[in-house]
C-alpha cells in the first residue's frame, strides 16, 4: 500500500522539525575497557585523513561523549528516513520523459 503525496509530506515535515531536537552530535565510538591501570574510557574517530584518532576520557566526558555519538547516529537515521521521502515524493510528482521512438 502506497502514501499519498500528501502523508509523506506530513511525514517528512515532522521529521524536519525533529532534527532541530537532536543536541550535540559528534562521529566515532565511545567504549569502556576493562577494569586496570588508567582511564577505562575511549573515544576513536576517523579524521580528515580518515587515520584512527583516540582520546582517553574521564567517566564525565565519557556520557557527554556517547550521548553525542547516540545523537549522531539518531540524526543518520532521520536523514535515511527524509531522503527516501524524499525519492518517493520525487517518484509520484515527476513525470518520466516519454520513450523515444
Amino acid at each position: 500500500m502506497s502514501r499519498s503525496v500528501a502523508q509523506l509530506q506530513k511525514e517528512y515535515r515532522r521529521l524536519a522539525v525533529s532534527l532541530g531536537q537532536i543536541g550535540y552530535i559528534t562521529q566515532g565510538s565511545v567504549f569502556e575497557r576493562k577494569k586496570g591501570a588508567g582511564s577505562r574510557y575511549q573515544w576513536t574517530w576517523k579524521n580528515k585523513n580518515q587515520k584512527t584518532e583516540s582520546l582517553t576520557l574521564n567517566r564525565q566526558q565519557y556520557q557527554w561523549l556517547r550521548q553525542a555519538v547516540s545523537n549522531e547516529r539518531e540524526l543518520k537515521r532521520r536523514l535515511g528516513k527524509m531522503r527516501r521521502i524524499s525519492e518517493c515524493v520525487f517518484a509520484h510528482s515527476v513525470k518520466s520523459p516519454s520513450a523515444r521512438k
